[in-house]
This record gives C-alpha cells, sequence and structure tokens, in this order.
C-alpha cells in the first residue's frame, strides 16, 4: 500500500491532521475508504473484540453501521509520540438492536503506525450512554449537523 502522509514521528500539527482524517474517514461510514489507512494485517481491539487484517475490519464496520444508524463522530488529540497516537472520541447514533434510541459512546482509542503512516493497531475503549428520556435523543451534542461541522460543538468539560 502507499504510504498515507503524514508519517511518523509526529509533530503536534501532523498528529492533529491525522485525527482530523481519521475523523472525516469514519463519519462516511464507507468501509471501502476506511480500509486503505490500515496495514494489511492491523490488529485491532474494539470493546471486547479483537481481530486482525482487512477482511475482519471491513466485516466489523458494516456490522457496526447496520446498527448504528445516522452515527456521527467527533475526534480529538490526546496524546502522541513517534509513531503513538491517543485520541478521545464522541459518537453518537441510534441504535437500530435496541428500539431506536439514541445513544452517545465515549472513549479512547491508542493508535500504532508503521513507517508508511499506515495504522498497524487500534485499541479502542469505548462506553455508551442513553441520551434523553428513554432514548429520545433530547441533548444530543451533534443533531442536525453533518460531519463536516461537528468540530463547532463545544463538548462540556465534565465530558472532554
Amino acid at each position: 500500500m502507499p504510504p498515507r502522509p503524514p508519517i511518523p514521528p509526529f509533530t503536534l500539527e501532523s498528529a492533529q491532521q491525522k485525527v482530523k482524517a481519521a475523523q472525516s474517514l469514519w463519519n462516511t461510514r464507507d468501509p471501502t475508504l476506511i480500509l486503505p489507512a490500515y496495514t494489511q494485517n492491523s490488529i485491532w481491539r474494539n470493546r471486547h473484540m479483537f481481530f486482525t487484517g482487512h477482511a475482519s475490519i471491513r466485516a466489523f464496520l458494516e456490522k457496526k453501521w447496520a446498527r448504528e444508524k445516522e452515527y456521527i463522530l467527533r475526534k480529538e488529540l490526546f496524546a502522541f509520540h513517534e509513531n503513538l497516537i491517543a485520541v478521545q472520541f464522541w459518537y453518537e447514533y441510534r441504535d437500530a438492536n435496541f428500539r431506536e434510541k439514541w445513544k452517545r459512546c465515549y472513549g479512547i482509542e491508542h493508535w500504532t503506525f508503521d513507517g508508511d503512516g499506515l495504522m498497524e493497531k487500534r485499541m479502542m475503549s469505548g462506553n455508551d450512554v442513553v441520551i434523553g428520556k428513554n432514548g429520545n435523543g433530547v441533548g444530543r451534542w451533534f443533531e442536525g449537523m453533518g460531519p463536516e461541522e461537528v468540530d463547532r460543538v463545544r463538548i462540556p468539560e465534565g465530558h472532554f
């Protein structure tokens, strides 16, 4: 696979670029666009699941977005060092497996990149909360927004 700039070692600016590029890719909800950012044998942990490689990643993402309707994501740089980046994230979605209730996931991801800027490891920890009374969505941060607008939302201090 061709290099995917920015490449390590990361600076503050290049780490922030990498995070926002990932945010943009994930907000497409298109595995075909997302997969080229990862090595062929990328190792993933997503909550309680562990898997490796493009075929497993594609299957995971397809299942994820079949369940997570109206998904919209924001990522922010948490820390970086050489070829490592940690991000804090928030995303909102309607849960197709839970009576279409609105939820928000909060979490942290730890990323490791190869020398070409491809992610070779992604470790994600996240927790979901229901948004609004009985999941009605009242209080959504990203309501009515497109992916290009999520960075304008002020995340409340207790959530950042």
